[in-house]
């Protein structure tokens, strides 16, 4: 187990307490096929000593059949486990690794570069908190790369890395750079992430991954695992509005009836006042259960059980709120839907939406623009294809509670499904 943190051999309670108090980044790879994505998450979790001595003899093994890389090591072989996956030498499911450092945990999603499977980008960046974009520095600034960066705004990812990876094979031109730095931020004018970084690196090479590059003197800033591990994202969440939509009542004896869900945005503590929706009823939080016992405090994020001081009706896909919060109620809105259908969709088309726990049956009354990824320039459209990002107007049969995606994205989204195939056919 040399690839491991040696706390782990001689102190594992140390090092699990260590562990449980470092904060967490959720993070995707993403960027145009063949980029390097894989490699870069490989060279990651290699570099900062994260795997074990089976993994590495069971990849170097691997290489010699399905490697990309020559002689050496194929590091992407790490992630990219689906036999499809090997045989192409690229990623099509997105692929989920975890790895720490003495500073932070992480959660990688590695996310397709193909852009058939975009819709498995759009998933892997619904639950991340920064983007780590790379571009071929021979290639520079691709269709996909800005089709990412409109996807990851989109989702209200605020941090982005771009990663000028194959530095290596432009003989590690600093001119080259600052020319793809610039390209990339004319481009970046027109979204509203303000945290931008970039990185040259070489990823198969290892050049500013883990460790500052000896062969880039020109660069002076951090590699990139010292920016994974440095950027703020705890200021990111929400804490003055509250929104727990519950997901399941739990109810295990005639003594015990409490709501279970995750924790979107806000604080909750005992003693709380707090409001039901759609129903209205108040009443104030007696406990907050969790598995490791009661908490005084939740954090969004935690998945917790509430019980409530008073008895009143609650199911699923309700939600909790501040006594006074002013939250919207309607059976129609605009959303930006990103669709993920090989089958077209058509305004009129009747739908689900799936918002925060609840189903309700709706349409799609019109398509307002569609979003050309290249410029983010609006266009009209009559109809929408695989892949295609809009501006729809959506109708629903019944009014739901609903929030600005700005303000909570866990209740300001929603996924549209197929009334006969129940098919997920885009997130909105």
């Amino acid at each position: 187990m040399s690839h491991q943190s040696s706390l782990i051999a001689d102190n594992i309670e140390q090092y699990l307490h260590e562990h449980e108090n470092k904060d967490l980044l959720r993070f995707i790879t993403c960027g145009s096929v063949d980029d390097g994505k894989s490699t870069l998450i490989g060279r990651l979790l290699h570099d900062s000593k994260m795997i074990f001595d089976d993994q590495l003899a069971a990849i170097t093994q691997a290489s010699k059949t399905s490697g990309t890389t020559g002689d050496e090591v194929d590091l992407a072989l790490l992630v990219d486990g689906l036999q499809s996956e090997r045989e192409q030498g690229i990623t099509i499911d997105v692929a989920y690794r975890f790895f720490s450092t003495d500073k932070r945990k992480f959660i990688i999603a590695d996310t397709p570069g193909h852009e058939q499977y975009t819709r498995n980008m759009a998933t892997g960046a619904s639950t991340a908190g920064l983007a780590v974009i790379l571009i071929d520095a021979r290639h520079g600034v691709q269709t996909q790369t800005r089709r990412h960066s409109f996807i990851a705004d989109l989702l209200g990812i605020r941090h982005l890395v771009i990663a000028v990876n194959k530095m290596d094979l432009v003989d590690y031109s600093e001119a080259r750079f600052e020319e793809i730095v610039a390209e990339y931020r004319e481009f970046a004018e027109q979204l509203s992430a303000e945290d931008i970084h970039f990185v040259p690196m070489s990823a198969l090479k290892g050049d500013n991954v883990v460790n500052k590059s000896e062969t880039m003197p020109w660069y002076d800033g951090p590699a990139l695992l010292g920016l994974l591990e440095t950027i703020e994202v705890r200021h990111d969440q929400n804490l003055r509005d509250l929104r727990l939509p519950i997901q399941y009542v739990n109810r295990p004896n005639l003594d015990f009836r409490g709501y279970a869900g995750t924790l979107e945005s806000g604080i909750l503590r005992p003693g709380q006042a707090v409001r039901v929706l759609p129903s209205g009823k108040h009443s104030r939080v007696e406990r907050i259960v969790t598995f490791d016992g009661d908490l005084e405090t939740a954090w969004p994020g935690q998945a917790i059980t509430v019980t409530l001081e008073d008895e009143i009706d609650i199911s699923r896909g309700d939600w909790l709120v501040a006594e006074d919060a002013e939250v919207a109620r309607a059976n129609a809105f605009e959303a930006d839907i990103v669709w993920m259908h090989e089958q077209p969709l058509e305004p009129g088309r009747q739908v689900d939406i799936r918002l925060s726990g609840r189903s309700v049956s709706g349409r799609v009354e019109a398509i307002d623009y569609q979003v050309d990824v290249n410029t983010l320039a609006h266009h009209p459209a009559e109809r929408l294809e695989l892949n295609a990002i809009a501006r729809c107007r959506v109708a629903l049969t019944e009014d739901i509670t609903l929030d600005d995606y700005a303000v909570s994205p866990g209740t300001g989204s929603f996924i549209v499904i197929d009334r006969l195939s129940n098919v997920t056919m885009g997130p909105a």
